[in-house]
This record gives C-alpha cells, sequence and structure tokens, in this order.
C-alpha cells in the first residue's frame, strides 16, 4: 500500500469513527458470539440519526463520497427511505477552478490554442460541480457553445477512493451480517460503472448523438447539438441553450406556454424513451429540462442514461398493463417471470400489501402515480428483493416527470398516456413479425443446434449406460408409474405446441420435449426393465 492510499484510508478511518459507523463496520469474530439482542451494531442501523450522520459524512468526504450517496438516494429499495431521502440532501463542495487551469485542460484535450480553436472563450465560468465546470465561449464558424471542462486529477482521486470503498465494503460484508444483505460488493460495482460513466465525456457526448437521432422526426424535443471536434473524454463542446427553467414556466401566466401542451409532450417523450427507445433519461428532474421558443422541450445532461434490452423492455410494457389494469395476480406472476421476485416469495401476504397499497392510492379512479411507485420500491424492500437498478432508475424518472406534467396541467390523465404504448410494445411480443424479424439472426444459432442434437443424444444415451450421468428431481420419479406419467405428459405437451420457431416443421420447443422423453424413456427402460 503506498504513501498516498495510506494517508486517505487513514483520512476515511477518521471519518468513519467520527460519525459513530466504526461500531457498524468494524464487526469482529466477538460480534458472532454475542447475542443478537445486544448487538450495538445492530441497534445503529436502526438510530434515527442514522440518515443524517451518514450525510454529513459522505460529504466530508469529498467528491467520491458525495456521488456515491447520490446514487443512493435513488436506490430506496436498498438503503430504505430515510436515508434515501437524506441523501438526497447532498450537495457538491464545487470550488471553481481558474481559468489558467481551464485554457490548460482544453488545449491538452484539443491539441490546439484556445484562442486559434474558439473565437472568444469566456474566463468567467457559468458553473461548476465537483467534476467539471462549464464556460460559454463561440466556435469560428459563429456557434455560440457551452464547453463542459473536466477538472485536472479528478479521475486519480476517484480511483483511489472506489479502492478503498471496495476493501472497506468487502470487509463489511464479510464481518458483519446485518450489512451483508445490503450487498455492499455490488453496490460498489455498480457505482464503479456509474461513475466512471459519469467522468468520461465521451460517453455523455454519444448519449447525446444517440437520443438526438431517436426525436430527429419530432420537432417538439430538442437535443442541444454536439461538436465531435472540440470533445474529447475531459472536454464536451454543445450547443448553448438559451431557454426558460420548468420552474419559471409553472408560475408564468403567459400566453407564450401552452402547458397542456407542455404536459403531455413531457410525458409522452419520456415514455417513448421507455418503451419504445429503451435508452430514457437517468434524472430528469425540472432543472434537467428547458422550454425553447414555441414550446419546444429541450433535455439536458444526458451524461447518465438508463438502457433496456428489447426483452425487459416488453416484459416492462406488460407490467406496466397489468400494474395500470389492478391486476395483482398478474403482478406478481409477471414479477417472477422477470426474476424480480422468487417463486417461493409468501404470495399470499404480498397479495394483501399490496391490495392495501391499491386501495390506499388508486380508490375507484386510477389516473397517476402520486407517489405510488415509490411505496411498491418500499414494499419490495420488506420482502428483501434488491430490485434491477435500471427498474428502480425508470420509476424514479417517470415519477419525477409526472410531476412536471401535473405541475404544467393539474388534470393530465397519465395512464391515458402510459396504457396505449405499453400494450403497443406489448402486442409486438405476440406478432408474427417478431420471429420474422428474428429468423436471420438465429437461423446460424438454430443450424448448429440441429447438427449438434444427434451427437448430443448419442453421447447422453452413453452416459446414462455407462451410469456416468444421474437426474435429480424435486419430485419422486422411483417408480413405473410416476415415469411413465412423466413421458406422457411430455409427449402430450410437446405434441400441442403450435408456436415459435421451426426446425424439421417442428416447433423447437416440441423438438426439445420429445428429445427429454426419449432420455426419461432409456432410463426407465434400464432401471426397470432390463434389470
Amino acid at each position: 500500500m503506498d504513501k498516498k492510499t495510506r494517508q486517505r484510508l487513514g483520512e476515511i478511518r477518521a471519518a468513519i469513527k467520527k460519525y459513530g459507523f466504526d461500531e457498524i463496520l468494524g464487526q469482529t469474530a466477538k460480534s458472532k458470539i454475542r447475542n443478537r439482542d445486544d448487538d450495538n451494531a445492530h441497534g445503529l442501523l436502526l438510530d434515527d440519526e442514522v440518515p443524517l450522520k451518514l450525510r454529513l459524512m459522505l460529504q466530508e468526504l469529498g467528491t467520491t463520497f458525495i456521488k456515491l450517496g447520490q446514487l443512493l438516494s435513488t436506490r430506496p429499495d436498498i438503503v430504505g427511505e430515510k436515508i434515501a431521502d437524506e441523501l438526497a440532501n447532498l450537495q457538491d463542495d464545487n470550488p471553481a477552478i481558474s481559468y489558467n487551469q481551464v485554457k490548460k485542460i482544453v488545449e491538452s484535450e484539443l491539441n490546439g490554442n484556445i484562442d486559434e480553436l474558439f473565437e472568444d472563450f469566456s474566463h468567467e465560468h457559468l458553473a461548476t460541480a465537483s467534476i467539471g465546470q462549464v464556460h460559454e465561449a463561440r466556435l469560428n464558424t459563429g456557434e455560440r457553445v457551452a464547453v463542459k471542462v473536466q477538472k485536472e486529477g479528478i479521475t486519480d482521486k476517484i480511483d483511489l477512493d472506489i479502492r478503498i470503498m471496495k476493501y472497506v465494503a468487502n470487509r463489511a460484508d464479510k464481518l458483519n451480517a446485518n450489512l451483508r444483505k445490503l450487498n455492499l460488493p455490488g453496490i460498489m460495482d455498480e457505482f464503479d460503472r456509474s461513475i466512471h460513466k459519469e467522468i468520461d465525456y465521451n460517453n455523455e457526448f454519444m448519449n447525446m448523438q444517440r437520443i438526438e437521432l431517436n426525436f430527429e422526426d419530432n420537432p417538439e424535443i430538442h437535443i442541444p447539438e454536439t461538436y465531435s471536434n472540440y470533445c474529447s473524454s475531459k472536454v464536451l463542446t454543445m450547443e448553448f441553450i438559451d431557454g426558460t427553467k420548468l420552474n419559471d414556466v409553472y408560475a408564468s401566466e403567459s400566453e407564450e406556454f401552452d402547458k397542456k401542451l407542455l404536459a403531455k409532450n413531457v410525458l409522452d417523450s419520456y415514455l417513448q424513451q421507455l418503451f419504445i427507445d429503451g435508452f430514457f433519461h437517468g434524472d430528469p428532474h425540472p432543472g434537467n429540462i428547458m422550454i425553447l421558443d414555441n414550446n419546444v422541450l429541450c433535455y439536458l445532461d444526458l451524461g447518465m442514461m438508463g438502457f433496456f434490452d428489447e426483452e425487459f423492455k416488453k416484459n416492462l410494457s406488460e407490467l406496466m398493463i397489468l400494474f395500470v389494469d389492478q391486476d395483482i395476480d398478474g403482478l406478481i406472476n409477471q414479477l417472477m417471470y422477470m426474476d424480480i421476485l422468487d417463486y417461493d416469495i409468501d404470495t399470499r401476504t404480498l397479495k394483501r400489501d399490496l391490495n392495501d397499497l391499491f386501495g390506499r392510492y388508486f380508490g375507484v379512479e386510477l389516473n397517476r402515480f402520486n407517489g405510488v411507485l415509490e411505496e411498491l420500491l418500499k414494499l419490495m424492500q420488506e420482502y428483501g428483493v434488491v430490485l434491477p437498478n435500471e427498474f428502480v432508475t425508470m420509476a424514479r424518472g417517470l415519477s419525477m416527470v409526472e410531476a412536471i406534467a401535473e405541475n404544467l396541467d393539474p388534470d393530465i390523465d397519465v395512464f391515458a398516456s402510459i396504457k396505449p404504448i405499453a400494450r403497443q410494445v406489448a402486442k409486438q411480443r405476440l406478432s408474427p413479425k417478431k420471429y420474422l424479424k428474428g429468423k436471420k439472426s438465429n437461423l446460424i444459432l438454430y443450424e448448429h443446434m440441429i447438427q449438434a442434437l444427434p451427437k448430443l443424444l448419442t453421447r447422453t444415451i452413453h452416459k446414462i449406460d455407462n451410469e456416468e450421468l444421474q437426474f435429480k428431481f424435486e419430485v419422486d420419479i422411483t417408480d413405473k408409474v410416476s415415469i411413465v406419467a412423466l413421458i406422457s405428459a411430455l409427449i402430450i405437451g410437446s405434441s400441442v405446441v403450435s408456436f415459435g420457431p421451426m426446425v424439421f416443421d417442428m416447433p423447437l420447443i416440441s423438438l426439445i420435449g420429445y428429445i427429454i422423453a426419449i432420455i426419461l424413456s432409456i432410463i426407465g427402460i434400464k432401471r426397470y426393465v432390463l434389470k
């Protein structure tokens, strides 16, 4: 361990001790033999002052820890509502760097003299944060731009802190059973990926390019233009946005702003990001949305985006339909199908709790969330469910967008917008076009599977014959009747399947069922006929 690491570790240990968290993180083998009722660490975890102490400690430790706290503030399903709410109050310590430092970074990153690269570059910053700061400038071609410059040395500081954080997280996970359920090493891995995306401005540049393409046919949504020749991993040059802040639009009585149209557009554009594009703004709070002339919405700060693959996007659409329809049985089954809920969960109690939740928030008429998503996340936490990060980001973002839409138009019906778009995406799962679209990409895979089947079947039979292969079933199949019944069910089930990709003029699912039935038949013959 080098001197710099030892020094920083000492600072972190001192802060942990100062705020009383050493008793939680520093558990030793002695705690394992203490009576659980006497476990001071467990009591500390329930201390009402923990959220405040945690926020103050993270703020004192600086940029990396503040960013970690901000991430945890979006995960009430992991840290609980009280801690999440308190961490939402974290503020960056934002000392500005001098123009000379900015000039040095820009010239190094863009390989040129700042006076030659830009027609004009303001010496005063527009805004500053812990990682970077923004200056107004003008390109030689006349465009007015905003230049975001990353502060020097910030990457090294973050990397050092993350190494220490991972060490502390792994130690706490091993030594404290009460913290183990939080999966601190997993949180640190997620944070590591998240913050390195944020400090690489190439990532934000690509995000802006992609979302601009997604809205290229929508004149009511604007994404700032980026200038690739003036961008690097530490410098991001984009169109200067001169618009009206949402808070000013809320308070305005001017006819310049069509608030009902703006409410519809902000909601519809975010639903498109979620359900159509599968690529969405991770933090759409009012400060990250500006209103331009002619009621055009402009999304800002696109460093952190969420992403859904095609399968998750369709599953989410079906989940949202069940949610809107208040179909609790379907909702539970869908959450299980998505591997969010375990199949051994107490569904009877969960169903009761969900009924209470829907009853409290929705009553007779359902037209908006009104905090129900946050309550759903809290309920999942009570059942020990750690939700996928993108799911939580989506829920948080959708709640923010709904609040924006309601402030603009108190009469807006959120679910009137959600249901048709969710149904449209969900129907694609049942559409024959889905299989035709995937046919080319899966053709090689199916061909390889077909070619491998004879060899695989031969090897399996050989292993069964030499007693090298054993099967373990949860049900008792030690008697002839059970095996016959299982084989019969497989054959009948495989025979009635009529959908899915075709192999040898039969559905692939049927072929797999027949192969399993053949293998079980061989086991039965060997066990009960030949012996």
